[in-house]
């Protein structure tokens, strides 16, 4: 899965709260087919999703969206 964001202080956001709370996420570009204000998102294990959503809620992180990659490319959730 993947978090897509309007703006790069709130990926890095994301990302410090995310690996504070051991959830194993990789920084990357976010993908063509996702049209965000950032370059950057986050990709986490599906496994993950209810404490990553969670976090995202309690602190207050402004997402774009989270998307499931599919064989079509990629689904909002």
């Amino acid at each position: 899965m993947l978090i897509a964001f309007d703006s790069t202080q709130q990926a890095l956001r994301a990302e410090m709260l995310l690996e504070y709370a051991e959830i194993e996420i990789d920084l990357a570009p976010t993908p063509k087919e996702i049209t965000a204000g950032c370059a950057l998102c986050i990709h986490f294990p599906d496994e993950d999703q209810t404490e990553v959503e969670r976090i995202i809620t309690e602190e207050q992180v402004e997402i774009r969206g989270l998307f499931r990659k599919t064989d079509d490319g990629y689904d909002a959730v």
